[in-house]
C-alpha cells in the first residue's frame, strides 16, 4: 500500500465520519441552543430539560437518516478491503 492509497483511505474516512455523524451532532446542537435561549428567556434552570428534547431529535434523525448513515459505512467498509486486497498482491 502505497503513501498515497493510506492518505486517499484517511481522506475517505473523516468524509465518511463528517456525513454519518454530522447531522446527529448538527441538529443536537440547534435544539440544544433552541432549548437554553427558551431557558434564559423563561429563566428556568433545569439541566435536564434539554436532555429529552435532544433524545428525540437525535432519534428522530437515526430513524430518518439511520439507512443511508449504514449505506455509507458499507460502502466505505468495502473500499478499505478493496484497497487493502489490491495492496496485498
Amino acid at each position: 500500500m502505497t503513501p498515497a492509497d493510506v492518505g486517499t483511505v484517511m481522506q475517505r474516512a473523516l468524509w465518511t465520519t463528517l456525513m454519518v455523524g454530522g447531522p446527529i451532532v448538527g441538529v443536537s446542537m440547534i435544539v440544544g441552543l433552541t432549548i437554553s435561549i427558551i431557558q434564559a428567556a423563561t429563566q428556568i434552570n433545569e439541566a435536564t430539560l434539554t436532555f429529552v428534547p435532544k433524545l428525540l431529535v437525535v432519534a428522530l434523525v437515526l430513524v430518518l437518516l439511520g439507512p443511508s448513515m449504514i449505506n455509507s459505512l458499507t460502502e466505505f467498509t468495502t473500499y478499505v478491503f478493496q484497497v487493502a486486497s489490491q495492496a496485498g498482491r
